[in-house]
């Protein structure tokens, strides 16, 4: 079942443009990881928040990822990092044209 994964996490930046290209070679690198159907970075300036919106194949993927992922966040010096796990509901997914592998097309 696809499981998506969030997290966030305080951060001074660099935001927009200059996290993009500061952040190319991690993305070529967070693109080649089992499971992992697509992520959507994200990030807020006013609230000095960043992180990401993941969605794997299975639960076990995610949670692998996000233990490797979140310690090597924790490393840059980074702490209360959120990290939240979900199901997805596919057929309602479908519905509202989530992108989610394996949902049954809306009727």
């Amino acid at each position: 079942m696809p499981t998506v994964f969030q997290m966030d996490f305080p951060t001074d930046g660099p935001f927009g443009a200059e996290r993009a290209e500061l952040y190319k070679e991690l993305a070529a690198s967070i693109a080649t990881e089992p499971g992992l159907l697509w992520k959507i970075w994200t990030e807020n300036p006013t609230d000095r928040l960043a992180g990401g919106i993941y969605l794997f194949a299975d639960e076990a993927s995610a949670r692998a990822y996000a233990e490797m992922h979140i310690k090597r966040v924790e490393a840059r010096g980074v702490t209360s990092i959120r990290a939240l796990f979900f199901d997805v509901i596919e057929p309602l997914t479908a519905i509202t044209r989530g992108p989610v592998a394996g949902a049954p097309s809306a009727s």
